[in-house]
């Protein structure tokens, strides 16, 4: 069941390097009526985390993290970057924020322009910050990090490059202005699945190699379970569940965590699924979500408490393991 809370917020840590709360993303679509795309939404990333965050289409995903950069500002909530508020900040403050957090998109190859050279386009940042005492050694430098001949990026252009050749020259030019964190949304979900494993190890070493945080933005959890550290269900705009990986992966205690974890194909696995949390009916709409739990329609598990009251965010066990639901798995 989806829920909301901060109780799963580490504000103990010293090394807390972005903190959303209570994050409303809401647009307008005419006759008073509203998307609600992101509902009270709560989490945390800590220095060299990777948080995956995960759910079907139409969850939120994107939108949260387009909101967390400010693109554009949330309706309500407060995202905190290293202590500074960014919800606050305006113009030429919040300008200067941004090197700090970079995106990789989940189109690689619509996302570069194909007519400039490839050196051109990872070195374009470093010009917009008038950052060209070293552009040059600089752009070579992560070209050659993420596997490309900086020699040919100075003639080749971006349309002669293949789809996975395509998301290194994004990672280079995310890496380029040496952020703090940087968001993957869907990075690989474009790529044959040969081509996703060469970008997910690669984007390892590139956190280890410079020192990121990464916040992974995946519908597919076997992937996410590969790279992330830490992480986050969602559904329709809520979170469901969050926690350590292997204890979310190993024992999940959310209905839709299960279900989602049932869809992904394991040779190993010799029944069908846990028919006790099957979902039915259609996915709701983010105009008019249910009351209370928003997983409840589709939820066997529900009951009448699920219609009238929304779930908080409580721990499960003794471990970092959160979960929003009125009946947990057990």
């Amino acid at each position: 069941m989806a829920g909301s809370g901060t109780a799963h917020l580490r504000t103990d840590a010293d090394d807390v390097v972005l903190t959303v709360e209570h994050l409303v993303v809401e647009f307008p679509t005419g006759r008073n009526r509203v998307v609600h795309a992101v509902s009270d939404l709560s989490f945390d990333l800590l220095d060299g985390e990777t948080l995956g965050l995960v759910g079907e289409s139409g969850c939120g995903k994107s939108t949260t993290v387009k909101a967390v950069v400010q693109l554009p500002p949330p309706t309500a909530g407060v995202v905190r970057f290293e202590g500074h508020d960014l919800t606050s900040l305006r113009g030429e403050e919040l300008r200067r924020v941004r090197p700090d957090i970079q995106l990789i998109f989940q189109d690689p190859i619509s996302s570069l322009n194909p007519r400039r050279r490839v050196h051109d386009i990872v070195r374009e940042g470093l010009q917009i910050w008038d950052r060209t005492d070293d552009a040059e050694a600089r752009v070579d430098e992560v070209l050659r990090a993420v596997g490309l001949d900086a020699d040919a990026a100075r003639t080749r252009r971006a349309h002669e490059y293949s789809g996975g050749q395509c998301q290194r020259i994004s990672i280079a030019r995310a890496l380029v202005l040496d952020p703090r964190i940087v968001i993957c949304d869907e990075p690989v979900s474009a790529l044959d699945v040969s081509v996703q494993a060469q970008i997910l190890n690669l984007l390892e070493d590139m956190k280890a190699r410079y020192g990121l945080s990464l916040l992974f933005i995946s519908h597919d959890l076997a992937v996410v379970k590969n790279i992330s550290d830490r992480v986050a269900v969602m559904y329709l705009g809520k979170l469901c569940e969050i926690g350590d990986g292997d204890l979310l992966y190993d024992n999940p205690s959310h209905p839709y965590t299960r279900v989602l974890l049932d869809a992904v194909p394991d040779p190993d696995r010799d029944d069908l699924g846990d028919p006790t949390v099957e979902t039915g009916n259609d996915l709701p709409s983010p105009i008019e979500p249910p009351s209370g739990c928003r997983f409840r329609t589709r939820c066997p598990r529900a009951q009448a408490v699920c219609v009238d009251l929304e779930p908080a965010v409580a721990q499960v066990g003794d471990g970092d393991h959160w979960v929003a639901c009125h009946f947990p798995l057990a």
